[in-house]
């Protein structure tokens, strides 16, 4: 839906960011959408909003993305751009709730 340079250098980047898979992204939300006390009934509610975008920009092709789609990689750049790649348990679960684990090289 929405091409050119920008697009390009935004998929880029978001990629280059975004340094988990799929799957071990999806693994990774549901095992903090559970609590200790249970799972909840439906696991997309307690998965973070951002993240579940991450995993939906992750299935397309550049080609197919949408505005909304740009939205969020713009917010995961960002947001992993200014959080950097700190370590610490707070920082690196809010880093790899968008798909970026700090301590991947």
């Amino acid at each position: 839906m929405t091409e050119g340079f920008d697009t390009d250098m935004l998929w880029d980047e978001f990629h280059r960011m975004v340094n988990m898979n799929s799957g071990e992204l999806r693994a990774y939300l549901l095992a903090e959408a559970s609590n200790e006390e249970s799972f909840p009934p439906d696991p997309d509610l307690g998965i973070d909003e951002l993240g579940r975008g991450v995993l939906h920009i992750l299935s397309k092709r550049k080609g197919d993305l949408t505005k909304g789609d740009l939205k969020v990689m713009r917010q995961v750049v960002e947001l992993v751009e200014t959080m950097g790649d700190r370590t610490d348990d707070d920082s690196r679960r809010e880093l790899m709730s968008v798909g970026h684990d700090p301590l991947r090289g």
